[in-house]
Formats: structure tokens, C-alpha cells, sequence
């Protein structure tokens, strides 16, 4: 056969290609043909074969180009990232976040808008941090009623039963920051119930009560940059005393309706003595050092008058979930000690919380000291020497977040035969049959279960519990026993 010109071969690959030009295209390219494009005019004298590999040397170009772009975004998107990482500070631990005013924290669970208004701090009237005299000014509050019904039997086997009911809490609280080193707290109780009590006393009163917290907090780490710690605070004024992880927890965010006995006692009952308290933090261990007044008969800032007491306090948190804190506090007793009611105590406690399961203990050892100087020396005499106690307390949560179990075991024991009391909540309080005896409550050995659930509608913000105490103590006149069934109402913002 006859070869074909060189100008005819042309021809047809000129036509090939605009016919490939005219077909309509997908989005996507189909592989290209074996024949390229028709090269400029000279191009057009190179061998065929050279014109087509042209095309295909085009498009490996492209690719590797996409790659190399692909990669260098991957490379700076690494580059960001190892950016991020490094400019987070690590987070810090509870243990530190205790010595500064805590933040109000988001409901857990939500049901409405109502939830999230709770949840959203609508008591925050202002906030303005570049602001050199005012930084900010928050107004919260909470509110607390309770029913009980109390089954019990008295030292002389006396059966008895009573119901009770109280508004246990009702309060406004301020927290306000201004000068940039300054953070003031003062929380006003505008209920009075003491109906319960026995003698039921002045019945129900509403309005100004008392202060609960009145206390002005100096940042000396703000003041003292450089210095080695993460937190250093100095705080004077009117305040609970930290004693026992029970009193280290809120009263909006207790798991039982009510503290345990040795809790209270170690507290001081239900005083707010004067202090002044250092509080420090590094890493993961945080510590307090105080000196109270051990007077307690003011209504706001208390004087100097009764004696002081010292307190102490060092925790250690590895991590979020578990912290182990030894507490420890000594009465001068130059005085007449109106704030503590024994001479000293020690405590190690721990909490572990972990998801959908936790739990709070702590062990207890303290010196009664001689006793109220207000009662008969034969009373004192009993109500004197050690005491001891252990408190553990697990929970676990049925619907996380929702419903939760709650279950404490206490124990307590003194030397003497009278050197402990039960909480004023509700054997020793007001009973109908004016013949039970309950030895006011005062004993040597002391065992209590209690049992509860806590439904929680928005978090700590509102929630509805229910519990069932069981508490035996022994007395000088006999045994006592009852069971305490209460349900209760908690609310805050």
C-alpha cells in the first residue's frame, strides 16, 4: 500500500480533534485520546507520536502540582494546630479553683428555656473587665423547703411520731469585683424558721435574718507578678469554716438533704465565725491557713472578744476527679468559745467522682476540750474527751445527669458519755407528746444510714430530693432510734 501523504495525515487529526471539541463534555473529563490536540503550526511538523505524549506530560504536571498544593495546606493546617497546642495553659485543677469565686456552672440538664435562663447567670448586672473600677456585679440566690416525718422511739422506748416543715434557706447573695484586686462577697438569709425547735421558739420570721458571708478577697498574685504560685488570696470577714469535704460543699449542690452530724459539729454547727484566711495554690496542691475570732454572736462581722482558733487545710488533686485533703483546727480557748464548741479536731478526706459513679469519706479525730462553760460541772464533766467518727458516702447515677442514688454511712464515738450531740435536725427538735425524751440528744455512740434520690429538673439549679435517715444513738438514760422520711425542694440562680 501506498503510504499517505504527510499534509492528508494532518488533515485528519485536525478534524479529529475539533469533532472531539464539539461533542459536549461531561463535568469531568473522559481520558484523553492517544491523538492531542492539534499543535501550533510549528509544532506541526514534529513526528505524530512526539505531539501526542505532550498532553500527558501536561497532566502529570498538573497533578503533581494538586499534590504539592494538597500537602502544603495539610503542613500548614499541622503548623496551626501545634500553634493551638501550645498556646493552651493547662487546665486548672478544683483544687486551685477553690480559692477563687467560682463561676457559675451550666446546667448538667436542661428542660425548657426556663433551664437555660437559670443555667445563663441572669443575675449578672455587670461585666467589664477593662473597666479600672468596676469589673463586674452579680446578684444570685437560692431557696430551700423541706417536709419531714419522723418515726421514732425515745430513751424510755417511748414511741413517738412528728412532722415537720421548713423553709431551710432563703438568700440573696453579691459578688462584685472592682479596683482589679478586689472581690466582695455578701450573701443576706431572709428566712427564719424555727418552728421546729424546741421549744419552737419565735415560729416563722421572713425578711432580714442575718448575714451568712460577708468577706472582702485581695488577688496578691495579681499584685505580685512573678511570684512562684498559681493562686494567693487573702480573705477577711465573716465565713463558713472549710472543715470536711461535707462543708466544702455548697448547700445548692449537697447530695443528702442534710450534712452529717460530724460535719456540723466540725463546722461549728450553724456559725459563721470572723476570720482571716490565706489561701494558696500550686500545681496540683492547694492549702489554707486562717485565724478566727471565737466569737459568734454578731449578725455581720463578729469581734475579737472570745478567743481565737487556727485553722489549716492542705489538698492534693492529681487530676479533675480525685482530691485527698487533710484539714486541721485548734482552739485557743482564752475565752469563751462560742464558734467551735470543742478544742480541736482533725480530718482526712477524699472525693472521687467519676462520670456516672463517686464518692466522699472522711475520717475523724478531735479533743471535746472542757466542755460548754455555760453548763453544770457535773454536765461538763460528761461531755468532755475525745471523740471520733468516719462518714462514706457513694452515689451513682441511674439516668446520668437525671436521677441520682445517693447512700451515707456515719459512725461516731467519745470517751465520755455525753460527748457527742446529734444535729439539731429533727430528734432533738419540737415533739408533739411532751413525754419524749430524747436526752437532748447527747450520747457516746452514734450510727446512721441514709438512703436518697435526687431528681434533678436543671441541673443543681433546681432539683427535687427525697431521703430516709435512720439514726440510733446511745445515751446515758438508753438506747434512741428513729427514722427520718423527708422530701425536699432546692432552687437557685
Amino acid at each position: 500500500m501506498k503510504p499517505r501523504p504527510r499534509h492528508l495525515l494532518l488533515v485528519t487529526l485536525a478534524a479529529c480533534s475539533f469533532a472531539n471539541a464539539a461533542d459536549p463534555a461531561p463535568t469531568v473529563a473522559e481520558p484523553a485520546p492517544t491523538v492531542a490536540e492539534p499543535a501550533p503550526p510549528e509544532a506541526s511538523e514534529a513526528r505524530p507520536e512526539m505531539a501526542t505524549a505532550k498532553p500527558s506530560d501536561d497532566k502529570q504536571k498538573k497533578k503533581k502540582k494538586k499534590k504539592d498544593k494538597q500537602k502544603g495546606a495539610g503542613a500548614e493546617q499541622d503548623k496551626g494546630k501545634d500553634k493551638d497546642k501550645k498556646s493552651k495553659k493547662k487546665e486548672p485543677s478544683t483544687a486551685k479553683d477553690s480559692l477563687a469565686d467560682p463561676a457559675p456552672e451550666p446546667a448538667k440538664a436542661t428542660n425548657g428555656s426556663w433551664c437555660e435562663w437559670l443555667a445563663d447567670s441572669p443575675g449578672t448586672l455587670y461585666d467589664d473587665k477593662s473597666n479600672p473600677w468596676l469589673q463586674s456585679f452579680r446578684i444570685s440566690g437560692r431557696f430551700q423547703y423541706q417536709a419531714s416525718y419522723q418515726d421514732g422511739s425515745d430513751v424510755n422506748n417511748r414511741d413517738y411520731h412528728d412532722t415537720y416543715d421548713e423553709y431551710r434557706r432563703l438568700r440573696i447573695e453579691t459578688r462584685t469585683r472592682f479596683l482589679g484586686y478586689f472581690s466582695a462577697e455578701l450573701d443576706v438569709n431572709l428566712v427564719d424558721d424555727r418552728r421546729f425547735r424546741n421549744p419552737p421558739g419565735n415560729g416563722l420570721d421572713w425578711g432580714y435574718d442575718d448575714f451568712d458571708t460577708a468577706t472582702l478577697e485581695f488577688d496578691l498574685d495579681k499584685l505580685l507578678k512573678g511570684d512562684p504560685f498559681d493562686k494567693l488570696a487573702l480573705t477577711y470577714g465573716r465565713m463558713k469554716l472549710p472543715m470536711t469535704e461535707e462543708q466544702r460543699q455548697s448547700s445548692k449542690k449537697l447530695y443528702t438533704i442534710e450534712r452529717s452530724m460530724l460535719a456540723d459539729k466540725l463546722g461549728g454547727g450553724e456559725g459563721r465565725p470572723t476570720g482571716l484566711m490565706l489561701g494558696v495554690a500550686k500545681s496540683d496542691w492547694s492549702g489554707s491557713l486562717g485565724i478566727f475570732s471565737g466569737e459568734d454572736d454578731a449578725d455581720f462581722i463578729g469581734g475579737w472578744n472570745d478567743g481565737q482558733f487556727y485553722f489549716g487545710s492542705l489538698t492534693w488533686q492529681p487530676d479533675k476527679d480525685f482530691n485527698l485533703t487533710l484539714d486541721y483546727v485548734v482552739n485557743h480557748q482564752s475565752g469563751t468559745d462560742d464558734a467551735l464548741g470543742y478544742r480541736s479536731a482533725i480530718a482526712l478526706g477524699t472525693t472521687y467522682d467519676k462520670k456516672r459513679w463517686g464518692f466522699m469519706a472522711s475520717l475523724v479525730y478531735g479533743d471535746n476540750g472542757y466542755g460548754d462553760p455555760t453548763d453544770k460541772p457535773a454536765n461538763r464533766l460528761n461531755r468532755q474527751g475525745d471523740f471520733h467518727g468516719l462518714t462514706v458516702m457513694p452515689w451513682y447515677w441511674l439516668v446520668e445527669k437525671r436521677l441520682q442514688l445517693v447512700f451515707r454511712y456515719e459512725y461516731a464515738g467519745s470517751a465520755k458519755s455525753e460527748g457527742l450531740r446529734l444535729s439539731s435536725r429533727y430528734i432533738r427538735g419540737h415533739h408533739d407528746d411532751p413525754l419524749v425524751d430524747v436526752n437532748g440528744g447527747r450520747g457516746d455512740l452514734y450510727n446512721a444510714c441514709y438512703l436518697g434520690l435526687n431528681y434533678h429538673l436543671c441541673g443543681d439549679n433546681a432539683k427535687i430530693m427525697g431521703g430516709i435517715l435512720y439514726e440510733n444513738l446511745d445515751t446515758p438514760a438508753g438506747g434512741l432510734d428513729a427514722f427520718t422520711y423527708t422530701i425536699a425542694f432546692r432552687t437557685a440562680f
